[in-house]
């Protein structure tokens, strides 16, 4: 199977404590670019976050949005300090007994001065964040895949339509070729008898001329490059994988023995077919842009 470069998944993942909800979505580029908006608080997993998805997705430039929601209510608790609590009793006694007054200090009396007691937030399990956080990651991740290989899919379809219609051009520039050579021979012949007249033809001269024609026009190699080109790229998009960077290369050798047999050709319905070669070869390699 192949995969489009454009894709989108969606999911939440949440428990008591906490809901993550994840988004990806991408679009075409040459490597793997990933944006990843979220959660200062999540900031600490941005480089798992990023192997994990390279699992998942090898190019496109993908933006990743990320939102968190924490429903703990236990997350802050109550810091008693017993080193000042200590020091305000020293102090107590130190002025109960250097002014002869009764220590009357009680526990409830003591914890009305400040930094006794602390309110303190209480640090979060990273590793059970991590645990919901890549549950959704990993289900928004499967969901983009899906709709990237339904694109891929549809992609496959169009372009192995594409390279039919580039066969029957090939073919027919092919099968055109001996008829090109002797329309040539054939108005080189009524031309020079229409010079000489009544003159011998020289038939040996004019063998020449139409051998060293048919050397000029001979598209014989770009036609079987381009039939192997076309081959390899319908091999290429039924095995599958990440292969958009190959389909590039070849479309651009199509292109150029296309260029190629459109400068050699002598011919009006040969140039019609060289054009509409490469105008199918021009969809076909803005077609293998979306592709992974």
């Amino acid at each position: 199977m192949i995969k489009s470069m454009t894709g989108f998944g969606r999911a939440e993942y949440a428990d008591r404590n906490r809901k993550f909800t994840v988004e990806i979505k991408s679009v075409n580029h040459r490597y793997l670019d990933m944006t990843i908006k979220m959660p200062k608080k999540l900031n600490f997993f941005e480089a798992a976050i990023r192997n994990e998805l390279k699992n998942y997705i090898q190019r496109g430039k993908v933006d990743i949005f990320i939102t968190y929601e924490d429903f703990t209510e236990n997350n802050v608790g109550i810091k008693y300090n017993k080193e000042v609590a200590a020091e305000y009793l020293k102090y107590f006694k130190e002025m109960a007994d250097e002014f002869e007054l009764d220590n009357d200090i009680r526990v409830s009396n003591l914890a009305r001065f400040p930094e006794i007691f602390e309110m303190e937030e209480i640090e979060a399990d990273e590793e059970e964040i991590w645990a919901g956080l890549s549950k959704a990651l990993d289900s928004a991740a499967e969901k983009f895949v899906e709709s990237r290989i339904k694109e891929g899919d549809n992609l496959k379809v169009d372009l192995i339509a594409k390279l039919d219609d580039m066969l029957t051009h090939v073919q027919y520039v092919k099968d055109r070729a001996p008829g090109v050579i002797e329309d040539y021979k054939r108005g080189l012949e009524e031309k020079v008898k229409e010079l000489l007249k009544d003159a011998k033809v020289d038939e040996t001269r004019l063998l020449m001329e139409v051998t060293l024609y048919a050397d000029k026009v001979c598209i014989d190699e770009e036609i079987v490059r381009l039939t192997s080109h076309i081959e390899t790229t319908r091999k290429t998009l039924e095995e599958g994988g990440s292969c958009g960077r190959k389909l590039d290369f070849i479309a651009q050798e199509m292109n150029r023995e296309a260029n190629t047999m459109l400068s050699k050709a002598n011919d009006l319905a040969t140039s019609d077919h060289a054009i509409e070669l490469k105008t199918e070869i021009e969809k076909v390699r803005e077609q293998i842009q979306n592709i992974e």
